[in-house]
């Protein structure tokens, strides 16, 4: 159990039956009253709430988030096969709880999935990852002076927007935070 006062950002506690990860406290002394501003995200949906707890609220339950680092094996349409790099066991996640994951992921792929008692919460992506452009328009004279960007598929799907002087077979490095380009590979 922890206290009130005990809550420091990174934490992960239950709170009204909900997995919340502790993104930002303040302590807060306002008319002679104390009590800790909170925001947190729920670990299963992640919607964000901002709340506020005094320092005679009960004790919350403090939850330990396991990572097992995986390798991604394949794609079977609506399940995502991971497999532990110890044990080799093997791990299927529903498409549904990867979408914006999967528009990263490749076979091979080494990432950690996070869990809490058995329950798959989801899976961690390196923080940039190289990706091949599948299709896109060829750059038009005199348009590379500016900023300009294009619009470009890449080879797990997923559409971005390059900069104009990339071409189809390039590699270029993708944010998985923000999904935009980085750089050339």
């Amino acid at each position: 159990m922890i206290n009130v006062n005990d809550l420091k950002n990174g934490v992960v506690i239950e709170y009204d039956g909900k997995l919340m990860q502790i993104l930002e406290f303040m302590h807060v002394l306002q008319n002679k009253v104390a009590y800790v501003r909170v925001k947190m995200k729920d670990l299963r949906t992640g919607a964000v709430t901002e709340t506020a707890l005094k320092g005679s609220d009960s004790a919350f339950k403090r939850c330990f988030i396991d990572k097992r680092d995986m390798q991604y094996i394949y794609n079977s349409g609506d399940m995502y096969s991971f497999m532990d790099m110890e044990t080799y066991e093997q791990l299927d996640i529903p498409a549904e709880r990867l979408e914006w994951e999967k528009n990263f992921l490749l076979e091979g792929m080494n990432v950690s999935v996070t869990m809490y008692e058995n329950e798959i919460l989801g899976v961690i992506l390196p923080d940039k990852v190289e990706l091949e452009v599948t299709e896109t328009e060829p750059a038009v004279k005199g348009d590379t002076k500016t900023n300009a960007q294009k619009d470009a598929t890449l080879e797990t799907g997923f559409f971005i927007k390059v900069p104009m002087f990339i071409e189809k077979n390039e590699k270029i490095i993708v944010s998985t935070l923000t999904g935009k380009y980085v750089s050339r590979a």
